[in-house]
């Protein structure tokens, strides 16, 4: 069964549009289960109802496609999805929910089973299988076709978005996709309007997109070039195990020379390429199109040949990309997106051209989603049903407010984002106006607000923004630039431009954090679970050389200038915290004993695991702050990967229990007299910071892109009012209900501008 279950979701995979999806499924449950009818109803809302519309089947009238249409409460199907379940009926006609259609011609079928497909929890549509038999479907079919809905949801969901935005149907249910956003995770709070621009890993054949090119002949030329290269690489593999393999099994090299010089492939991608598209991207359609051939095959060795066929792909699509290092033309308002976008790639895009960001996944804690901000740019992150190979070039909208995509919009939507751009921008300049006024409420309460960091070339734009200071500098930058562990003194150099570049404001440094989805080029971490594992300041008291280095760094680099503040990550009970303390007593005794003129920083510990939570009291009275890492916090405390897009929606710092959290480390902290802030994500969001001002928060540290927002909210508050909002939001039960009450508030305050798109 699973190897069936595999032919069909490759087959849906690679159908073009979510017609041809369908036609494949029907075809192929109707063969599988040995059925007389196979059909697929799709979901379709409007604002006054939920209809069921039959968009495929095998065995019923084809005229009866897209006439059949049920509302929510009629028929066997919509009783299917309303109930979310399967239904087996031995005869369907004597259920009181039968609806007769005419035009399906089923008056002979009787049996029916009826399995919902459902994608995020969301009833997508139904599949239908029906018998001449009165009789119920046994426990096996049930089971198998309940098994083929859930494996294909995700899958129709793919289909269905590249359908309606390639407009290969032109039926009013097409147009109506034309306009209907794709959704994701907020990632970044802007709008970005741009011109899409795929970006995707080398010698991924699934994920190169589709591209126009003009200089037919070159392209052509280019391609034959990359195949005559894999046809000498061939041979000369097949004559290096000329004497290792015997010569039944050197004939496979022999098939692949056949098929690099056939028709089949050769020809068939230069056609394509004469119809406009870029060799990568018509190597791409030939590809699957040969793959899915060899998958509809009964014969097992015949199928596994479309394994064949996808090296070839590689090797040619290898050569390709070889052959012309590609020099990518950044357009104007670039949209980038991709299945799993990197710093690396944001990096090479001009950043006066980069407009904003998608991709496929990741979620609003991602590294890629956390540099949009600080540059202060859209971003939309956990887009799974984004059909990244056919959207390059387009015009796309990307609302890093609401988490929504729209590729190819209509001129309505078009002008609606653009009036929110439009706001968005003159909220924008009236906000850098506080950037010299303190954060001070309405009754005269400060605030700290300070910026996160890690890049030297983030400083001037901090400065600019009228921070007081760096509330998280994150060391482990500059040992990820690098092909080996910086020196002491490379160290110190860059921890002493940040500390002169900011005095005398403070600027608090961690230790190097890495682990996790933090890795070193030159330091690999290979773990089953690395959230959980070898990571932050275990690594470093593992390695005393490193961590003693680090300290000495930055503890000379603050000679004269006293501003420095080391912050410890990670720390999960107190035996670390003693530890690591007697390393910096260490080095700060040696380097009195060479005669440097050092002073002791101040050192404070984050607060980022459940124990440290709990511990937070032994651990105040033994530094001089604490720091609230409120993204691993509140991923440990939720179980939440926020990484993975599957369960992203699920990670939301507004969780009551983080909430109750981060009021329990406050509380500990006053018990001692040392002060806490907050260095995560919800020190930026205007509406957590609004929570945070009202536990007592003494600093916030945030994105330079955030500073202004939250500062308008300090401004625009009282200590006495957001005490108010808190008190409501502790009776509240969940992170949605609370989410929904701040934002409510928000508006009533005449403050919706800072939480969604527009003014």
């Amino acid at each position: 069964m699973l190897d069936i279950l595999r032919r069909i979701v490759q087959e849906v995979n690679l159908a073009n549009n979510l017609e041809q999806a369908l036609n494949i499924i029907v075809r192929r449950v109707k063969n599988v289960m040995d059925v007389d009818v196979c059909s697929v109803f799709i979901t379709y809302e409007t604002e006054a109802d939920k209809e069921y519309v039959l968009m495929a089947t095998d065995g019923l009238n084809p005229d009866a496609i897209g006439k059949i249409r049920m509302g929510e409460k009629s028929g066997l199907v919509s009783l299917v999805g309303k109930r979310a379940e399967a239904i087996n009926l031995a005869d369907a006609a004597k259920n009181p929910h039968y609806l007769h259609f005419p035009v399906a011609s089923e008056e002979d079928f009787h049996g029916f089973l009826g399995v919902p497909i459902i994608h995020h929890r969301k009833v997508l549509g139904i599949l239908v299988v029906q018998s001449s038999k009165i009789q119920k479907f046994n426990e096996d079919d049930e089971t198998f076709l309940i098994t083929v809905a859930a494996q294909l949801a995700a899958a129709i969901v793919h289909a269905e978005a590249s359908g309606g935005i390639i407009g290969l149907k032109q039926n009013e249910n097409e147009k109506e996709l034309e306009t209907k956003p794709i959704h994701g995770l907020p990632g970044a709070p802007a709008v970005a309007m741009g011109t899409a621009l795929v970006m995707y890993p080398p010698a991924d054949i699934d994920a190169i997109p589709d591209r126009h090119i003009v200089n037919v002949e070159k392209e052509i030329d280019h391609f034959n070039q990359a195949v005559e290269a894999v046809v000498k690489d061939i041979k000369e593999l097949s004559a290096r195990l000329k004497d290792v393999l015997p010569e039944e099994d050197r004939a496979l090299f022999d098939v692949y020379l056949l098929m690099l010089n056939s028709q089949a492939i050769s020809g068939i991608t230069q056609e394509r390429i004469r119809d406009g598209n870029w060799a990568p991207g018509a190597l791409r359609q030939t590809i699957q199109e040969h793959e899915q051939v060899f998958l509809e095959m009964e014969d097992n060795y015949l199928r596994e040949r479309a394994d064949d066929v996808r090296d070839l792909g590689r090797r040619i699509l290898k050569h390709l990309q070889e052959d012309t290092p590609e020099q990518i033309e950044f357009p104007d308002n670039t949209v980038l997106i991709g299945e799993d976008i990197s710093a690396s790639m944001l990096a090479e895009v001009p950043r006066e051209k980069l407009s904003g960001v998608i991709s496929v996944r990741g979620s609003r804690t991602s590294h890629v989603a956390i540099l949009a901000r600080a540059m202060g740019i859209s971003a939309v992150m956990g887009v799974t049903d984004l059909p990244v190979g056919r959207i390059d070039g387009r015009t796309v909208i990307a609302d890093g407010y609401s988490g929504r995509v729209f590729i190819s919009p209509s001129k309505k939507v078009i002008d609606e984002f653009q009036r929110l751009i439009d706001e968005e921008a003159a909220l924008s300049d009236e906000l850098m106006e506080l950037r010299d006024l303190p954060a001070k409420t309405e009754d005269g309460i400060e605030i700290s607000l300070l910026v996160n960091s890690g890049l030297l070339s983030d400083i001037t734009p901090s400065l600019q923004s009228g921070a007081e200071g760096i509330g998280l500098y994150r060391t482990e930058f500059p040992f990820m630039e690098r092909q080996k562990f910086p020196s002491e003194e490379e160290q110190r150099n860059i921890y002493r431009q940040v500390l002169e570049s900011f005095h005398p404001r403070p600027v608090t440094l961690r230790t190097l954090d890495v682990g996790g989805d933090k890795a070193l080029p030159y330091f690999p971490i290979d773990e089953d679970n690395p959230f959980l594992g070898w990571r932050g300041i275990r690594i470093t008291l593992d390695h005393p050389e490193i961590f003693l280095v680090q300290i000495r760094a930055m503890v000379r680099a603050s000679i004269g200038l006293n501003n420095l503040k080391i912050l410890l990550p990670m720390i999960s009970d107190i035996a670390e915290l003693n530890e690591a303390l007697g390393l910096i007593h260490q080095v700060y005794g040696e380097l009195l004993e060479e005669g440097d003129e050092v002073v002791m920083p101040q050192i404070g510990v984050m607060i980022e695991v459940p124990s440290a939570v709990y511990q937070a009291g032994n651990l105040a009275r033994r530094v001089d702050f604490l720091s609230i890492g409120t993204n691993d916090l509140t991923q440990y405390l939720l179980a939440v990967d926020r990484n993975n897009a599957r369960v992203a929606s699920l990670y939301d710092s507004l969780h009551p229990a983080v909430i109750r959290a981060i009021l329990q480390v406050v509380e500990s902290a006053r018990a001692h007299d040392i002060p806490v802030s907050v260095c995560g994500e919800m020190a930026g969001d205007p509406i957590a910071a609004l929570l945070l001002l009202a536990m007592g928060i003494d600093s916030l540290s945030m994105s330079v892109s955030s500073l202004s927002r939250v500062k308008w909210v300090v401004r625009n508050v009282t200590r006495e009012r957001a005490r108010q909002v808190l008190s409501e939001v502790l009776i509240l039960e969940d992170a949605t209900a609370i989410r929904k009450y701040l934002n409510e508030t928000f508006e009533n305050a005449g403050m919706g501008g800072l939480v969604r798109a527009g003014n």
